[in-house]
């Protein structure tokens, strides 16, 4: 057993975001530092709160092992030359702390990076050291790498860190350990909450360290104080009558603002429950990290009262008297934008847009819904909508920025599209209308919900592809980690709405980007762009396929997706996707024949290298086995010309199926490229076409 390591700095207060950043890299930079110096080790913990962070690591043994281990060293070529050591050779048994005469040449065979040969030999052997006399280093170390989006410096030194360190606790066990950072020198002094338990703290041990905190009122487990917090922000919404707001933005910026989580209630005049309830979570979200409170089983009916996350039990009167304050002035604000952006018109607001500039390239957002209004008219007749509904598309599209330009979304830009519906709505506008005008941004992050409907879906994509045509077009495609257009997330939005719009209308399914792409670029006439229309949709569409590998193995697997990517066409993403899934079933239920297909796949691979691929019929071999390969081919060539569904592709594996046994066999019994037989050129041609046919289900080599 060995002894429980506890470092402990202590900063003026961090930001929430620099202490879920440290919390999240501490232990692995322990791990790495303790392992270094041959230290075994049990659980590692990372602790913190604002004003510190810490570190937890159990069992840490109180010394290294000896080391006594061979080192391999620089070719006997390098090492001498006419019989006498070369500088390699010295340097290699310098770098051991041993002679020359100590070294040894082994015989090695080849190893990773390694060629087979002989090589320079030698022993290192070290006495394992007290941890002690190592820890103080490393704790130093992992002090200065702790990352932070900014660090500043202070006073005289050159250290650097997110917020200036105040103190310093190390301790190995129950004694210290040395360690110098920031011109802070350790000792086992902390300090406990800064309001409720002023003062210093002496650690006595570094296991006992979480319960003297916890004494002192500062809860430093993250998680223990996130479920204490959620605990008391329930019973004080309870207490109310209500229930609050599962934002998980708000569990985690509160639970990293304090210390020791207290909940003071606050509340605000009735009048104000008239505004949106967006508009009012918006107000304490935003500024104020309040969480709201609604009525049990209905989430958008609020109460008048907010929770607020404050770190003291000190004083909650005149804390909840000042916050409501603050509260009230904010919804005054909100409830005057409200009011005046209702008055305005809906087309005066569409036409307002011109004064806001999209790109300068690309004209301003005006234009662009003018591209839009085009765009999605066309996919909605594409996916067979009815005239009805291609006219609210066409209008949905014409108003789905209008709020942009409202007093509200001004304030607050993250209520744009939620704004946009409750003043669609409130000019008499179709519900299916102003629906699309706030769902047409979905989906709203990587997990998000894509829009539920024709209308709202057909605006969103050509939101999405305007701005990725128009972006590529103009020279503007993404390069490295700089992506200021958000083109990355456009495209995956593109895929997953269509992707998860054709389970519901089989139509999407057979939207090609190619064509997408193509209309997209005909909304760009009159505009000076860098790329042809052929060099856009091609760079599109190796841009997109990079990103539709992704999205289809979040749904099935890494194998299926690289698999179902690799062949067959991947214009149309919901085939592609039918293909991967049906892979992903054969994959996971390990059917005995994926080795055989794996195996004849590569086979194939190499024949269709060497000659091109043709459907040849059975008129011109003569021998029962190319008759026999005839047949499975042709078989697999009908199953699978047209692989949209699931099912298609299930029954065309079973094509597969017998192509991989009765091929292998084949392989196994005649030699099919023998030179000496006429026939030979013609069957590696239908053995190409047989490859071809596999590859459109997907690259069976793949499936590992």
């Amino acid at each position: 057993m060995g002894n429980a390591l506890l470092l402990e700095i202590g900063t003026e207060e961090l930001p929430s975001s620099f202490v879920d950043a440290a919390l999240a890299a501490l232990p692995g930079l322990a791990r790495t530092k303790l392992e270094a110096l041959r230290l075994t080790h049990g659980n590692v913990r990372a602790l913190g709160t604002p004003r510190r962070l810490a570190l937890l690591v159990d069992d840490v043994a109180e010394k290294q092992p000896d080391l006594d281990e061979e080192v391999i060293g620089p070719p006997e070529s390098a090492s001498y030359k006419d019989g006498k050591p070369t500088k390699a050779a010295e340097a290699f048994a310098t770098k051991l702390g041993i002679s020359l005469d100590e070294l040894s040449v082994v015989e090695r065979a080849a190893s990773g990076k390694q060629k087979a040969g002989r090589y320079l030999s030698g022993r290192r052997q070290e006495r394992g050291r007290d941890a002690r006399e190592l820890l103080g280093k490393a704790l130093a170390e992992i002090c200065a790498e702790i990352p932070f989006r900014k660090s500043m410096r202070w006073g005289a030194g050159d250290a650097t860190f997110g917020r200036p360190v105040q103190w310093l606790v190390a301790l190995s066990g129950a004694d210290t350990v040395d360690v110098t950072f920031a011109g802070v020198r350790s000792g086992r002094t902390s300090h406990g909450h800064r309001f409720l338990s002023p003062g210093k703290l002496e650690i006595a041990e570094a296991s006992a360290y979480v319960e003297a905190m916890r004494a002192a009122n500062v809860l430093v487990d993250r998680d223990e104080r996130e479920k204490t917090m959620m605990e008391r922000v329930a019973d004080a919404a309870k207490a109310v009558g209500g229930v609050h707001d599962p934002d998980p933005y708000l569990v985690d910026e509160n639970a990293s603002l304090v210390e020791d989580p207290h909940v003071v209630t606050g509340s605000f005049e009735k009048e104000y429950l008239g505004l949106p309830a967006s508009v009012i979570r918006a107000v304490a979200r935003g500024h104020q990290k309040y969480f709201c409170v609604a009525k049990a089983g209905a989430t958008d009916e609020l109460l008048p009262h907010y929770l607020t996350v404050v770190n003291t039990a000190l004083d909650p009167a005149r804390i909840a008297k000042g916050n409501d304050r603050v509260m009230r002035s904010r919804l005054a604000d909100g409830k005057f934008f409200y009011e005046e952006d209702r008055r305005a018109k809906v087309e005066d607001r569409v036409e307002k847009l011109q004064g806001i500039v999209f790109h300068n390239r690309l004209g301003t957002v005006r234009e662009k819904v003018t591209r839009m209004e085009a765009l999605a008219t066309k996919i909605a007749s594409a996916i067979g909508l009815t005239d009805d509904q291609i006219a609210l598309v066409r209008r949905a599209a014409h108003i789905c920025k209008f709020d942009l330009v409202s007093l509200m979304v001004g304030e607050f830009p993250e209520l744009q599209g939620e704004m946009g519906r409750e003043y669609a709505l409130h000019a008499k506008e179709p519900a299916e209308v102003a629906n699309a005008v706030r769902d047409h941004y979905r989906p709203i992050g990587a997990e998000g919900p894509v829009a539920e409907d024709d209308i709202s879906a057909c605006v969103a994509l050509a939101d999405r592809l305007d701005s990725l045509v128009g972006c590529f077009a103009v020279g503007l495609s993404p390069t490295g980690a700089a992506d200021p257009f958000a083109l990355r997330r456009a495209c995956i939005a593109t895929l997953r709405t269509l992707l998860e719009s054709s389970k519901r209308n089989p139509a999407y399914a057979a939207l090609a980007l190619s064509d997408l792409f193509a209309w997209a670029y005909e909304g760009l006439a009159g505009k000076k762009l860098d790329l042809s229309l052929e060099e856009t949709v091609k760079k599109l569409r190796d841009f997109t396929h990079e990103r539709l590998r992704g999205v289809i193995a979040t749904q099935t697997s890494n194998a299926a997706a690289d698999a179902a990517c690799a062949g067959g066409d991947l214009d149309r993403p919901a085939h592609v996707l039918a293909r991967a899934k049906a892979l992903h079933t054969a994959l996971t239920e390990g059917r005995a024949w994926l080795e055989k297909a794996r195996t004849v796949a590569k086979r194939l691979s190499g024949i269709s290298k060497e000659a091109k691929p043709v459907l040849h019929g059975k008129d011109i071999f003569e021998k029962a086995d190319d008759h026999a390969i005839v047949d499975v081919i042709v078989k697999v060539d009908a199953s699978t010309k047209a692989l949209e569904t699931e099912d298609a592709v299930t029954a065309a594996l079973a094509g597969a199926e017998d192509l991989a046994a009765r091929l292998d066999d084949v392989f196994n019994r005649t030699l099919v490229n023998d030179p000496n037989d006429a026939r030979t050129p013609k069957r590696l041609e239908l053995l190409s076409h047989g490859a071809k046919c596999m590859l459109r289900i997907g690259d069976f080599s793949r499936l590992v």
